[in-house]
């Protein structure tokens, strides 16, 4: 049995980016377990303190419902300020994620792609970079970044950065698991043609199924494996 950590910076990332693929995981009988660095809804506001914390509750309980539904044993939140993790010390964030490594034990963490548009993803992945360093007796064999629809393709920037996947899962049998999950996201799912619908996300599947031969699949870029 492997321990499967997800780290990601907002509710829904770890849906949007390795839903399907936990939810084939867990079922084969791999543990899993998400930390959501950020509340994900204050930047929404003008003022961040105006943002009324019912609504962040209410992001969180669907969270849990899309956990259960996906497979995961427990998801954790650090309510971190939303599009704003560069107002703190990088090292803060770490200790954060060391924390939960060191509690989980995870031999396998996936996390965000290094060169998403959004500020707080490419800080979540600078952190569980520093956090999962190979040094002493650290848990964590296999080290993945997942695409995150809505930011890893709005980034135009230099096209050596973008997301090059390596590693494809199989995710037929699991796609449909992952739209259930995405539905209880009633503030984070949008209609079509936004990249969170449940058209896109089918369009995205497709994508990386037909890349290797399969009717769906999501993609990983492997940035570490030791065997």
């Amino acid at each position: 049995m492997s321990v499967l950590l997800v780290i990601a910076a907002h509710p829904d990332d770890e849906i949007l980016g390795v839903g399907a693929t936990i939810s084939k995981r867990t079922s084969a009988g791999d543990k899993a377990f998400a930390l959501i660095l950020g509340e994900g809804q204050t930047s929404r506001w003008d003022n961040r303190k105006a943002a009324l914390a019912e609504e962040v509750t209410l992001l969180h309980q669907d969270s849990i419902a899309a956990a259960h539904t996906i497979g995961y044993t427990e998801i954790y939140f650090e309510n971190l300020p939303d599009n704003r993790f560069d107002s703190m010390n990088l090292l803060d964030i770490v200790k954060i994620t060391e924390k939960y490594i060191t509690k989980i034990r995870p031999n396998v963490v996936y996390t965000h792609h290094a060169h998403d548009l959004n500020i707080d993803h490419r800080i979540t992945c600078e952190a569980v970079l520093t956090a999962t360093r190979p040094i002493g007796n650290y848990p964590v064999t296999e080290l993945y970044a997942f695409e995150t629809v809505s930011s890893t393709e709005w980034n135009f920037g230099d096209k050596d950065t973008s997301f090059y996947p390596n590693v494809f899962v199989d995710i037929e049998h699991h796609f449909q698991i992952k739209c259930e999950a995405m539905k209880k996201y009633r503030s984070e799912l949008c209609d079509f043609p936004h990249p969170r619908s449940l058209k896109m996300l089918e369009y995205h599947a497709g994508k990386w199924g037909g890349t290797v031969g399969r009717k769906y699949a999501e993609a990983f870029e492997l940035i570490r494996r030791v065997e």
